[in-house]
């Protein structure tokens, strides 16, 4: 038996109801907001201080790309295939959800037509539909109920480290078991490039057990481009490990924040930033230094 199907909810995982999902909050532009550490933000700052900063402090507007926008609508789809009755849960239902979902997000997010153009737009719904054809392959939704669903966490741990971030899904069993399940519309990494991955899975088990009182039993990514199916069993030293490396790297960025120093570093990845004309590497002039925003937490 393959992981994947080893790991389904039907064995381990029969949830009961639990039936509140948090309401994710407006991140419409503009306003300045309080930082903290996400796992997307955690992984720029690593990268390239100096783009961690361009996104998280100027807040500089990006283009959405193609697989963003396709990501957010396929996850669309399965949250509100959650909140239909179990045996409405159909490969067919979710397929002729796309639409209305897809209708949905563009009234909030009207660029997203400018990314998939009308002539295009069958291409882009088949791409959806065939990543919801590998989520069926998957799993079975008829058989359990999600604890929660894009779960928005916002919150500041015990050692003062602000962290927030949106838990896909969270699975509990009848013995109180808990799966934290992250879903990816990307292929499943080769080992050696599965790092982020591994962080991700860790930094979202963190974010639950300090929230919650509770070590998820399993954190999932489920891959759905290719099937592929990654599962980690954390343990609290692992996730404790976790934290103290969350807040020496934290005060990384709060120094670099006050002296509005973030440098550019180099990496395999600069061919694919957006912001070359704001980094010295490529040539570019960084904005000026709009100020350290403060933190989650913080006193003002």
């Amino acid at each position: 038996m393959s992981e994947a199907n080893s790991s389904t909810p039907g064995a381990l995982f029969e949830t009961r109801g639990a039936g509140a999902q948090a309401a994710a909050p407006s991140t419409a532009k503009a306003m300045p907001r309080p930082l903290a550490l996400s796992a997307s933000r955690i992984n720029d700052y690593k990268r390239c201080p100096l783009q961690y900063r361009l996104r998280a402090i100027d807040r500089i507007p990006e283009p959405a790309t193609w697989a963003q926008v396709k990501g957010t609508l396929v996850h669309a789809v399965l949250e509100e295939m959650f909140s239909w009755p179990r045996e409405q849960r159909l490969f067919p239902a979710a397929v002729k959800q796309l639409k209305p979902s897809w209708a949905q997000l563009c009234e909030k997010h009207p660029e997203y037509e400018e990314v998939v153009a009308e002539e295009v737009f069958l291409n882009f719904l088949v791409e959806c539909r065939d990543l919801l054809r590998n989520y069926f392959l998957m799993e079975n939704p008829m058989g359990f109920d999600p604890a929660a669903c894009e779960e928005y966490v916002n919150s500041v741990l015990d050692n003062g480290v602000p962290v927030r971030g949106f838990i896909d899904r969270v699975d509990i069993n009848d013995t109180g078991m808990v799966r934290v399940v992250d879903y990816k519309t990307g292929k499943m990494p080769k080992p050696w490039y599965s790092q982020d991955a591994d962080f991700q899975m860790l930094f979202y088990g963190l974010l639950y057990w300090r929230t919650r009182g509770v070590i998820p039993a399993q954190l999932r990514l489920i891959y759905l481009k290719d099937q592929g199916n990654k599962v980690v069993s954390p343990n609290a030293t692992q996730l404790e490990y976790l934290e103290k490396d969350l807040a020496e790297l934290w005060g990384k960025i709060k120094s670099d924040g006050l002296s509005g120093d973030f440098r550019p570093k180099e990496n395999k990845l600069c061919r694919w930033c957006p912001f070359h004309e704001y980094c010295p590497v490529q040539g570019g002039t960084p904005p000026e230094y709009p100020g350290w925003p403060g933190a989650l937490g913080e006193k003002s």
